[in-house]
């Protein structure tokens, strides 16, 4: 019998671990466990871990800590990507009770109940990557207004800087009707929009008789939800049919992409085995600003990759500067063990992938002021989030400008018609109601 009572979760990483840890913590809630804010000294906690960087990997480490500063006799749990690459690492920090590979997560509750104390050695239990075949479905709930709905996991791409297909396994996902069904049921629990999560969603498929276009037509027909965002879905997938329907025919998809560029330099695309040219990208921006001119288009780019050199670097910065973009996501590379880039050589300084950091987020911070402005005096759908921060809540409108307005609980997790004002110190969105 389960002797532990209060359960709570910590989540690193991307909006696939969001969903994949709502879906854990429900099986704990109907184990009959009660689920916990991080500081209410829970019996429990469980850690779900990401390993796109060293920050990552290190971070997990911190939150141990700070799981057993506030209930040093808590069970600790470790999952997730650097979970799966380094059981044996995690198992030596101090306070980690147990480690859980991706094929064993999902059945968390089977290992809890055999652990009833802290022992000296952590439990692992993992297996080799490549037999993890199943997919498990998941979406997040009750943490957000926007509900992360994982459709696919793994990746086949094996991109010279990425651990992830060595931490998830190859590409796969269900059916069409079977995601469709998750979505549903998300729809059913209240959400108001869902976000696409995955590894590689544009792949969903995988070359076969159904996907990722097929897919979005058949989610477009999910009733209750108001909307459905797309995440991160590759350049060379985005296809134009994709662009269309998304902009065009859809009653639910919203004009926001978010399209990993990692960099501007067709030498470095190569040297990473992307699967695209910095011509295709441009051609993808443009395609889809014809179709809507304010449509919000996210970029991921990388760093001090290995033999990165200045006039790499300025190609990416003034490829990026001509394009209409609206913000970035910049990743300074960091070398991870079993990956293609760490035996390359070549390596940047790391004061230089520092610098290198700071000016693009200097420019993200210019295009995200531009594309703001240029959105003021438009009238805009906003799904407003339950918070209040200083007698004001926030939201998002479809193409992912973030606004602020005075508090008001009945417009929690609704939908309304509102016109852009102005931008505030903040750098957020000032709106009034129209409907």
């Amino acid at each position: 019998m389960i002797q532990f009572k209060k359960v709570a979760f910590y989540t690193l990483g991307c909006k696939l671990n969001f969903a994949e840890t709502s879906t854990i913590s429900r099986l704990f809630e109907n184990a009959g466990f009660a689920k916990v804010e991080f500081e209410d000294t829970p019996d429990i906690y469980v850690i779900n871990t990401c390993s796109v960087t060293e920050k990552a990997d290190s971070k997990c480490k911190q939150i141990v800590k700070k799981c057993l500063k506030i209930n040093p006799s808590a069970f600790i749990v470790v999952i997730g990507c650097y979970a799966q690459l380094k059981p044996e690492e995690i198992a030596k920090i101090w306070g980690v009770d147990l480690v859980l590979g991706a094929n064993e997560k999902f059945n968390i509750l089977d290992y809890v109940d055999e652990s009833l104390e802290k022992k000296e050695k952590a439990l692992v239990s993992f297996e080799n990557i490549k037999k993890t075949k199943e997919f498990v479905p998941a979406f997040s709930f009750g943490d957000r207004t926007r509900t992360f709905l994982k459709i696919q996991d793994g990746c086949d791409y094996f991109c010279t800087f990425c651990t992830i297909p060595l931490a998830r396994g190859k590409s796969r996902n269900a059916t069409i009707d079977q995601t469709v069904i998750q979505a549903q049921k998300a729809a059913d629990e209240g959400a108001k929009e869902i976000v696409l999560a995955g590894v590689n969603i544009g792949d969903f498929g995988q070359g076969g008789e159904e996907n990722f276009y097929g897919l979005i037509q058949e989610l477009d027909k999910v009733t209750g939800v108001e909307r459905i965002r797309i995440s991160s879905i590759e350049p060379n997938l985005l296809s134009n049919e994709i662009i269309h329907f998304c902009l065009e025919n859809s009653q639910k998809f919203v004009p926001h992409f978010h399209i990993p560029l990692q960099s501007g330099s067709n030498n470095q695309l190569k040297k990473m085995r992307r699967r695209y040219l910095r011509e295709v990208f441009e051609d993808r921006i443009k395609t889809i600003k014809t179709h809507v001119d304010d449509c919000c288009i996210g970029v991921d780019v990388i760093v001090g990759f290995p033999g990165e050199t200045d006039e790499d670097f300025e190609e990416t910065v003034n490829f990026i500067k001509e394009l209409p973009v609206s913000y970035l996501h910049v990743f300074t590379y960091s070398e991870r063990a079993n990956t293609t880039a760490i035996k390359m050589g070549d390596s940047v300084p790391m004061n230089i992938r520092h610098e290198r950091s700071k000016r693009l987020h200097i420019l993200s911070d210019k295009k995200k002021r531009q594309f703001y402005e240029e959105n003021v005096g438009k009238t805009k759908d906003v799904l407003f989030e339950n918070d209040n921060d200083e007698g004001f809540m926030h939201g998002f409108t479809d193409n992912y400008v973030k606004v602020k307005f005075p508090y008001d609980e009945k417009l929690s997790n609704t939908v309304h018609k509102v016109q852009l004002t102005e931008i505030d110190r903040d750098g957020v969105m000032k709106c009034e109601l129209v409907d």
